[in-house]
């Protein structure tokens, strides 16, 4: 991904840099060649040469790319299970997602870690926006999932005879699940998801109090990731479940739902980052009867609001880390909706909008391995960069609506918001 070159300068705005603190009153952010060289009040600025590029804050907020850390490029529109997997082929699938990419960087977010993916596409569309091909957030890649057979995503019914090979490995055993991790690293991903409890969308087989991989499994995916350099997470709302990804080794827990005393003693001994992707539960309460969701599909939902949102408040109160994040695509929880998650966890969950700011910026980048290239607007750190009209640390929902985005900044270069230009897609030559 190309960086800018010149001087870019952005002031009249109060700056918020990522890390939790207040933001800064009447701040200056200053890029020079793609990379942040000042950024804090506007009287200690230094001199730019006459033609910097100036954007005006219009006295709103200037804070770091927010980062979108349990990403499904390819969930479009699903209201099945059968939509995760069979509805499109491939060749769709792959065009639907880099709609959702270029949607996702309109909505601010300049970066995001997927959290699987049909078809290796992700891999595929990091390289593509790398190449600067198609518009999207810096990607982090993970591919298909695993989970054990007869768990939670091993759904279609035998008769089908069609398996589920575009969208999980279902394993059993340790031994498939070091194969299956192999042909992850093959394909060229940088996280490996897997799925060890089940979930409130599938109450009669596979509920969010049941484990869908053994601790023998789990390990042998961490074993053989880790070796390879990969990172490995984890769908985990049942309690011994989320246990047993912080005994096997995981980097991430994904929800950590039901989590009790043991697992955030465990959870904070090795500093490891929940995603909790905490409003796709409350919009399935909401929204599911409209959708055809079952009373006792709704019902577990509402139990994983409510354990979630406790959870969570408890991982902060003890000095954790949450990235902010979801499942978005579905229906009822669609693509663009991705900023509702930060409002959600300040007005439901309780927390500051500051810290939700924090956790959509900074940890955000933590978990993707890139805290020391962006998430924060520091000196030296790519100008990754969102701008938007209002004062984001009091109304967090100002990032709900597009027409608040000014600029949108990657590596310094105006990519989206109301002040970016039409631009026209110049392809490189073969060589």
């Amino acid at each position: 991904m190309k960086t800018a070159t010149g001087t870019t300068v952005i002031s009249n705005g109060q700056l918020f840099d990522g890390s939790g603190k207040p933001p800064v009153p009447s701040a200056t952010l200053v890029l020079t060649d793609g990379r942040i060289t000042y950024a804090g009040p506007a009287a200690g600025a230094p001199a730019v040469p006459p033609d910097a590029q100036r954007i005006d804050a219009r006295g709103g907020t200037i804070l770091p790319g927010l980062v979108e850390a349990h990403y499904h490029a390819t969930y479009f529109n699903i209201a099945r299970l059968e939509d995760l997997d069979i509805k499109y082929p491939v060749e769709y699938v792959s065009l639907l997602a880099a709609v959702n990419t270029a949607l996702a960087l309109e909505c601010g977010y300049t970066a995001a870690r997927s959290g699987g993916c049909l078809f290796n596409c992700d891999v595929w569309l990091k390289t593509a926006i790398e190449a600067d091909l198609v518009r999207g957030p810096r990607l982090a890649a993970s591919g298909r999932e695993i989970c054990s057979a007869g768990g939670l995503m091993d759904w279609n019914p035998g008769f089908r005879k069609i398996g589920m090979e575009g969208l999980v490995f279902c394993i059993n055993g340790v031994e498939d699940a070091r194969k299956a991790v192999r042909s992850l690293v093959k394909d060229g991903v940088e996280w490996v998801k897997t799925y060890p409890t089940g979930d409130a969308a599938w109450p009669d087989q596979n509920d969010h109090h049941t484990l869908c991989m053994t601790f023998e499994e789990m390990h042998a995916v961490v074993a053989t990731a880790h070796n390879h350099k990969l990172k490995v997470t984890g769908h985990c709302r049942a309690t011994e479940g989320i246990k047993n990804a912080l005994r096997a080794g995981y980097d991430t827990v994904e929800h950590a739902t039901f989590i009790d005393d043991e697992g955030l003693e465990l959870l904070l001994k090795r500093d490891v980052p929940v995603v909790p992707g905490l409003r796709f539960e409350q919009v399935s309460v909401e929204r599911g009867p409209q959708f055809g969701l079952s009373q006792k599909v709704i019902d577990g939902h509402q139990e994983t609001l409510d354990g979630g949102a406790e959870s969570c408040r408890r991982i902060i109160k003890a000095g954790g880390r949450l990235g902010m994040g979801g499942d978005y695509g579905f229906g009822w929880c669609p693509h663009g909706e991705y900023a509702k998650e930060l409002s959600f966890f300040v007005n439901f969950v309780g927390l500051d909008p500051l810290t939700v700011l924090k956790c959509a910026t900074k940890t955000g980048a933590e978990i993707m391995g890139r805290g020391d290239e962006f998430g924060t607007l520091t000196k030296g750190k790519l100008g990754d960069v969102l701008v938007v009209e209002g004062d984001v640390c009091k109304d967090i929902s100002r990032l709900e609506d597009r027409q608040n985005i000014l600029a949108v900044l990657q590596g310094g270069v105006l990519k989206a918001g109301r002040l970016a230009p039409r631009t026209i897609i110049e392809v490189p030559l073969a060589a």
